[in-house]
């Protein structure tokens, strides 16, 4: 696509936004497909949603709600779109749909995929249900529709103990972060059964790295 002195004077306030981390020569490339994308969204009565793991061009460039993967679906919600279009990955949009389930949802790129998700389906639940009969089951919102459908309350990371603590009871099946899992159980009195799910992106961060980063930003949070 070409890049026109007119899609140059329409997408100016946007490069504006992103132009300290993407170089001109750069945008000449992105620029055209903005400039279309945004005008296709006006035809179709769509709103782009873009997960805070997005590039900068779509981040800036097209997204109408940029957020954390809840916050979106609950923005799109709000919306009188027809159509939903999730930038980002496979639970996200299922999430998108099961809160307006009315609305068209479109995934960009259905191999678009999360290992924590992945770690856990419908049927180990289901199973895991069955091995620990009437205790009731909590999973992180970052789950398929499968396992939501299994689940008895939905939680953030923000507020998963207080979840947690809500039920009163003394045992709990927390899905599918194990980290997320441990910390609860370390503010909690509950028994906590969790599921050995990890997201191989938070594996790579170690507290080296973090002390390391401390020790040369004073005063750093």
């Amino acid at each position: 696509m070409e890049f026109t002195s007119e899609i140059k004077k329409a997408t100016e306030p946007i490069y504006k936004k992103i132009s300290k981390v993407l170089p001109e020569i750069e945008w000449s490339i992105h620029a055209p497909y903005i400039h279309k994308i945004n005008q296709l969204k006006k035809e179709k009565n769509a709103v782009i949603l873009a997960h805070n793991y997005q590039t900068p061009e779509i981040y800036h460039g097209v997204s109408d709600f940029s957020a954390d993967s809840l916050a979106l679906a609950v923005e799109a919600a709000k919306t009188k779109a027809d159509i939903i279009i999730m930038c980002g990955v496979h639970f996200m949009a299922e999430t998108a749909k099961l809160m307006s389930p009315e609305k068209k949802v479109l995934l960009p790129d259905m191999r678009a995929g999360c290992s924590l998700s992945s770690s856990i389906t419908g049927d180990d639940v289901r199973n895991l249900k069955k091995k620990y009969p009437g205790v009731p089951v909590v999973s992180y919102v970052n789950t398929s529709a499968d396992v939501k459908a299994e689940t008895d309350v939905c939680c953030t990371s923000a507020n998963a103990v207080k979840i947690v603590n809500s039920l009163g009871v003394k045992k709990v099946i927390f899905l599918p972060d194990d980290y997320l899992a441990k910390y609860v159980a370390s503010q909690t009195n509950v028994e906590i059964i969790s599921w050995k799910g990890t997201c191989e992106v938070h594996e790579k961060f170690n507290d080296e790295e973090i002390y390391e980063i401390k020790k040369n930003n004073p005063g750093i949070k």
